[in-house]
C-alpha cells in the first residue's frame, strides 16, 4: 500500500522547478502583492461583518513584508501532484483549519462561484457588466481606467479612498461596495497583474446581506493552491494569492523560520506579524540559505497542531470553533473559486489535526482541471463544472474519521516508505550533512501503524495533453499558441467534468498561424488570470 512513486512526482517530467533546481539555484519568486489603500472607515464595519470579512479587513490594516527567499524555497517544495509540501519528515499542507485561524474566514458555506462578465445571462436580476456596476457604485470609470473587465486599483483608491464626512446611508453604502470589491482583489484573490480589481464581485456586493453566507475561507485556499501550482513551474516567477497566510502558517508552523520580536498573539493569527519586514538584498543566496535550512529539518522542527496552545486559546474568537467549521477541517473535497478547482487532500497529512500518518493512497490527479482558470469565453461555472460543486455540497459526506492521539505524527511505516521515495532533499549533496543517515525516531513506532480512513475515491482527470503544452500551463503562450487545442477538446467534453458546454463546431486557424496571430512576447503571464480576453463593453456602454 502507499502512493506509487512515479505518480508522486509525475509533474518532474512536465515543468517542476524542483527537476532544475542545480540548474537555477537562486531562483526567487516575485510576490504580486499589495496593500488595501482605502482608509477602514467604522461606517464599514457593520456591512463588513454582515458579509463575514470583517477580520481580513483589519488584517489589511496590520501589514507585513513577505519574505521571498523563504516563501520561493517552500514553493520548491510545492508539489501540485498531492498539494502537499514535501520535506524530510513528511508531507504537510495549508487546510481549512488555517485559514480559519490565520484569516478568520468562514470555510462552511456556499461556494463562491457563477460567471465573470455575462451577469445579464447567467443571473437572475442581473444587468448589464457596466450599467450594474454604476448602480452599485454610482460612477463609471473613464476607459483609460479600465483593462478588460477589470479596473484600476488606483482608480479605487482616489475615488473611494475617503468616504465623505455627513455622507448618507445610500452614499456610505455604495463607499462600502468599493472598499469590499478592492478588499477581495488585493487581500483574497490577488492575480499577477497586481493593479487591478475585477467587476466578478458586482453580484456579491449587490446583494450584500447574502456576502455572510459564502464560504470566502475555501475560494482563498483554493485559490492560493492555484498559485502555487503555477508558480512550482520553473516558467513561472510571479506569485500571487492570498500570501499573507502563506507566510503566517510557515511562521506558526516552523518555529525555527519565526523572525524575533513577535510574540504577542491576536485575532486572526496572521496579524502576530504585523509590520514585519524581510530584507530585500541579496535574495538568490538567501533562497539557497532556506533551502539548506529546510533540508536540516527534522520531524520535531514541525509543529503538528500550533492551535492547541494556550497563547491562541485566549484569543480565538468561538465563532471559528463552530462544529459545522471545524468538521469541514478534516473534509476530503474540492475547493472552489469560479473556474478554479481544487482538491484538499488532508488524508495524507493527519498528524496535522492530531492522528497517525500511514502511508496514504494515490493522490486524486486532477491535471486537466488545474489547467483551466476562466480565461476565454464567460460561463455559468456551477454547470461547466457540475461534478466538482456537487462535491463540495455534499462535503459533509467526506469528513474523515480517524483515531486522535496524544502524539501525533507519521508512523514507522510511513518515515520507511517516505525514506525511499519522497523527495526530501534539494540542496546539491556537497552542502548536505548528510541528514539521510537520521534514523527513524523511536516515538515513530511507538505511535502504530495507523490506518488510511475511509473515504470515497473520485476518478482522476489527468491531463494527457503533449509535454510541451502542459509546460505552458500558466504562461502567455498557454493561451494564444494553444487555443485552438483547447477549444477542441472543450468541444469534446460533454460531462461537465471537463470544462463546459458543447460550442458550435467553427473553422478556426490551427498551429503555427493561429499561433502567429496572436503573437509571443515571452512566458510568464502579465494578465489577469482570473477573467475573460474579450474587451470593449465598456466603451461600448460609454
Amino acid at each position: 500500500m502507499g502512493d506509487d512513486p512515479e505518480r508522486l512526482y509525475w509533474l518532474d517530467g512536465v515543468a517542476h522547478i524542483a527537476e532544475v533546481i542545480n540548474n537555477e539555484p537562486q531562483r526567487c519568486i516575485r510576490s504580486m502583492r499589495r496593500q488595501q489603500g482605502m482608509r477602514l472607515d467604522e461606517r464599514y464595519v457593520s456591512y463588513l461583518q454582515m458579509a463575514r470579512l470583517y477580520h481580513i479587513a483589519r488584517l489589511n490594516d496590520r501589514w507585513f513584508r513577505l519574505n521571498e527567499p523563504l516563501v520561493s524555497a517552500f514553493v520548491e517544495r510545492w508539489r501540485p501532484e498531492t498539494h502537499t509540501f514535501h520535506m524530510p519528515f513528511g508531507e504537510c499542507t495549508i487546510t481549512l483549519q488555517d485559514v480559519a485561524y490565520q484569516l478568520g474566514l468562514p470555510v462552511d458555506r456556499r461556494y463562491v462561484s457563477g460567471c465573470l462578465t455575462d451577469f445579464q445571462i447567467y443571473i437572475q436580476g442581473g444587468h448589464l457588466a457596466w450599467v450594474w456596476f454604476q448602480e452599485l457604485l454610482g460612477v463609471i470609470p473613464p476607459p483609460s481606467q479600465v483593462q478588460k473587465f477589470a479596473v484600476n486599483c488606483t482608480w479605487f483608491e482616489e475615488t473611494f479612498g475617503e468616504c465623505p464626512e455627513g455622507a448618507d446611508e445610500e452614499t456610505v453604502r455604495r463607499f462600502a461596495h468599493a472598499y469590499i470589491m478592492m478588499l477581495l482583489g488585493t487581500q483574497l484573490f490577488a492575480d499577477k497583474s497586481n493593479n487591478c480589481i475585477h467587476i466578478r464581485w458586482l453580484p456579491y456586493v449587490a446583494r450584500l446581506e447574502e456576502m455572510g453566507t459564502y464560504s470566502w475561507g475555501s475560494a482563498a485556499l483554493a485559490w492560493l493552491y492555484r498559485c502555487m501550482c503555477r508558480v512550482a513551474n520553473r516558467h513561472v516567477v510571479k506569485l500571487a494569492g492570498p500570501l499573507q497566510l502563506l507566510q503566517s502558517w510557515i511562521f506558526w508552523r516552523f518555529p525555527r523560520f519565526r523572525p524575533a520580536g513577535y510574540d504577542t498573539c491576536s485575532w486572526p493569527l496572521a496579524s502576530r506579524w504585523s509590520g514585519y519586514n524581510s530584507s530585500g538584498s541579496e535574495k538568490g543566496p538567501r533562497v539557497q540559505t532556506w533551502r539548506l535550512r529546510i533540508d536540516m529539518l527534522q520531524a520535531r522542527d514541525f509543529i503538528w497542531m500550533p492551535y492547541s496552545s494556550p497563547e491562541v486559546l485566549q484569543v480565538v474568537h468561538l465563532e471559528a470553533l463552530e462544529p459545522r467549521h471545524t468538521a469541514m477541517w478534516r473534509s476530503v473535497t474540492s475547493l472552489i473559486y469560479f473556474a478554479v478547482i481544487e482538491w484538499h487532500q488532508i488524508d495524507r497529512v493527519l498528524p496535522q489535526f492530531g492522528g497517525v500518518q500511514a502511508r496514504p493512497q494515490p493522490a486524486l490527479n486532477i491535471d486537466f482541471l488545474m489547467s483551466k482558470d476562466g480565461r476565454g469565453g464567460d460561463r455559468w461555472f456551477p454547470s461547466a463544472l457540475q461534478f466538482w460543486h456537487i462535491h463540495w455540497e455534499s462535503r459533509a459526506d467526506h469528513v474523515l474519521r480517524f483515531d486522535v492521539v496524544a502524539d501525533p505524527g507519521p508512523s514507522h511505516d510511513f518515515l520507511e516508505w517516505w525514506s525511499q521515495h519522497g523527495k526530501r532533499f534539494l540542496s546539491p549533496e556537497m552542502y548536505l550533512r548528510d541528514p539521510r543517515a537520521v534514523p527513524i525516531p523511536v516515538e515513530a513506532s511507538q505511535r502504530g501503524a495507523g490506518r488510511v480512513p475511509d473515504m470515497d475515491r473520485v476518478d482522476n482527470v489527468p491531463d494527457r495533453r503533449r509535454v510541451e503544452r502542459r509546460a505552458r500551463v500558466g504562461t502567455r503562450r498557454s493561451q494564444h499558441k494553444w487555443r485552438w487545442l483547447d477549444q477542441a477538446m472543450d468541444e469534446a467534453d460533454g460531462d461537465g467534468r471537463r470544462g463546459g458546454r458543447r460550442r458550435g463546431h467553427r473553422g478556426r486557424r490551427r498551429g503555427r498561424d493561429a499561433a502567429d496571430e496572436h503573437g509571443d512576447n515571452g512566458d510568464d503571464d502579465d494578465d489577469d488570470q482570473h477573467g475573460p480576453v474579450e474587451g470593449g463593453l465598456l466603451q461600448g456602454m460609454l
